[in-house]
């Protein structure tokens, strides 16, 4: 009977509705050089515009990751402008005001106003999208490729936040006839920092002054929500219960059907992504936009499914529960266990082409994942071979197989007692690991003579993680320059002098920044800076000497040149993940071994570019010289 009331409220769109459609994680731009895979963003993007547009929606609500990467190809670019234009410029007009202060609203562009009161344009269809994780603003003056859109008149950029020490959410307000909507927005933060500003009371969500309990509060965020570590998400109960709706980005998962937060008494929609960015099982689920009517202090959501989706089927197969067919014991096991994967995945795709059936804008090549955990002394096939047998039938031949396998539970052992066995079950892959994780782990594990000196972890993290996210060749190179600058101003302000004392108050400095405002915003500047050069020609190009490195471990190491680092020979493959792995892992070592030379006076090899001088002088120089090894 509510759902019929709800229905009937609002089966007639008036000049009090609001029609917003409502897309996240549009990724577009993901794969666009796999010669099968590479459209399906765009045809998605084309959907979702398609629809707002026959909807005649008032405007387009999108929470972050328009682009999958930080800096779009000219391609991608050029297919995003050309499908905006199409879609969202024209005579139709626009049927709801802007009431707050467009100033503040949108602070980041030279033109601060929404872009349908432009007089220089004409749109039919605004599109008000914050930025994800993969499109963040970069650069010295934090820019990201929404603002290139929002320069162009196709886009309006909001809830981006310049600030590290506190975040001010100023809404959007815009009414349409009687309804009274507030647009609030925030763009992708650091999870860790974001959950400590909201505990340190540092995110602040401004209302109106009049008439509070008149307006429906839209919320849009991109950040974990799911718990992947203890900091490493945000909980719905940071949020201010005076919200009516969050729009969740980030999480690709569809869970668009609004859920009650009953600490808060908020809803909660995850629209999810609208391509499959990982053959995981959230990636699976059916993939849908949504058509948000709100009217007064009521609101509906539509879902509407995307019909030029890739179809995506996944499935766990656990040898071990069919012990009726075979063991590991069993002659030619590993053939009937080939057998029983090109049985489970000749069933995904029957399955794919029935669901296909009078959908001719669903993509004719579905993806397909089998999972197989061979625990218990199963061994592996070839997969390479097993691939072929589908090379013509899949959107993903290569990687259709992925094996896993649980450590065995250890056998009783003497004067062994109180051990939680359960903690030692973890799969053999390691998906999903950040960069700054990498980082974390690996000082924790390192010996004490490679820790850094200088530099903080979490400041080598984010270097690393411009260096390879976002291809900021000079990010490692300016972090170690300008925490050194700054840490020589630091010893020549307190007048050090000798060895044990710069020794000492060299990592005195630098613990009282862990964790520290200081520290996030020694790192924000070294972006900027590092950024801001990246046009400039560098004296040391560390990506380009990494990238060189022989990366081929199946032939004998090539003997390093006496001169400098110099290069070794280039493997057979591209830049793979375990290129980008041992990259990192040279560079930490780079950079604890030249860090060290601060505080150490002992001869170095001639042939590693250190001088061997021992006055505070001369290890300074002897810092900066190890940097251009």
């Amino acid at each position: 009977t509510i759902n019929a009331c709800i229905v009937c409220y609002f089966s007639r769109d008036d000049e009090d509705t609001f029609k917003i459609l409502i897309a996240t994680d549009v990724h577009l731009g993901y794969l666009e050089k796999d010669a099968i895979r590479g459209n399906d963003t765009n045809n998605t993007l084309n959907e979702i515009l398609k629809c707002a547009k026959t909807n005649q929606v008032d405007f387009i609500l999108l929470g972050g990751d328009l682009f999958h990467e930080n800096k779009p190809s000219r391609k991608c670019l050029h297919n995003c402008i050309t499908m905006l234009r199409k879609y969202c410029m024209g005579d139709s007009p626009i049927q709801f005001n802007i009431l707050s202060d467009q100033t503040v609203n949108f602070n980041t562009t030279q033109f601060p106003w929404v872009n349908y009161q432009d007089e220089n344009l004409n749109i039919s269809i605004p599109v008000f999208s914050i930025h994800g994780n993969h499109d963040d603003p970069t650069g010295a003056e934090g820019l990201c490729a929404l603002d290139l859109l929002c320069a162009a008149g196709l886009v309006n950029h909001f809830g981006h936040s310049q600030s590290v020490e506190r975040i001010e959410i100023s809404p959007i307000l815009m009414q349409k006839g009687n309804t009274k909507l507030a647009l609030y927005g925030l763009g992708s933060i650091p999870d860790e920092r974001l959950y400590r500003m909201f505990v340190n009371n540092q995110v602040t969500m401004l209302r109106p002054k009049e008439d509070q309990d008149d307006w429906f509060n839209l919320f849009t965020i991109h950040q974990n929500r799911s718990k992947h570590g203890p900091t490493n998400y945000i909980p719905e109960q940071f949020l201010d219960d005076f919200l009516d709706l969050v729009v969740w980005g980030h999480e690709h998962e569809c869970l668009i059907t609004p859920t009650r937060n009953e600490q808060q008494l908020f809803y909660v929609t995850q629209p999810g992504s609208s391509v499959a960015t990982s053959l995981s099982p959230g990636e699976a689920r059916k993939k849908h936009i949504g058509l948000l009517r709100v009217k007064g202090r009521k609101m509906n959501l539509q879902k509407i499914p995307l019909k030029t989706v890739r179809q995506f089927f996944i499935q766990d197969v656990v040898l071990a529960d069919y012990q009726d067919r075979f063991t590991p014991d069993t002659p030619q096991v590993t053939k009937k266990v080939e057998d029983l994967c090109y049985a489970k995945v000749t069933e995904m795709l029957e399955e794919a082409e029935r669901e296909r059936l009078g959908c001719p804008l669903t993509p004719e090549k579905p993806l397909i994942r089998l999972r197989v955990d061979y625990s218990g002394g199963f061994e592996t096939f070839n997969t390479a071979r097993f691939s072929q047998k589908f090379v013509d039938c899949l959107a993903n031949p290569k990687d259709i197989i992925h094996f896993v396998r649980r450590r065995e539970q250890k056998e009783d052992i003497k004067d062994e007692v109180n051990i939680d066995y359960s903690k030692l079950l973890k799969t053999t892959a390691a998906e999903g690991l950040r960069v700054e994780d990498l980082v974390k782990q690996y000082f924790e594990a390192a010996e004490q003579t490679v820790q850094l000196s200088l530099l903080t972890e979490q400041g080598m993290g984010k270097a690393i993680q411009e260096f390879v996210d976002k291809d900021e060749k000079d990010a490692i190179q300016e972090l170690i320059t300008y925490q050194l600058e700054k840490t020589q101003r630091h010893l020549q302000a307190r007048g050090v002098t000798s060895e044990q004392e710069i020794d000492t108050e060299v990592r005195r400095f630098r613990d009282s920044k862990k964790n520290t405002t200081e520290e996030e915003n020694d790192i924000k500047e070294v972006s900027k800076e590092c950024r801001h050069r990246g046009d400039q020609p560098a004296d040391l190009d560390i990506s380009s000497e990494l990238a060189d490195i022989n990366m081929d471990f199946d032939e004998d190491p090539i003997p390093a040149p006496t001169r400098g680092r110099g290069r070794g020979g280039r493997g057979r493959g591209g830049r793979g993940r375990g290129r980008v792995m041992l990259n990192q892992k040279i560079l930490f070592h780079c950079c604890s071994s030249v860090i060290q030379g601060a505080a150490s006076s002992e001869p170095k090899p001639a042939g590693r570019g250190r001088s061997q001088k021992s006055s505070a002088t001369s290890q300074s120089r002897s810092i900066m010289q190890g940097r251009r090894m």
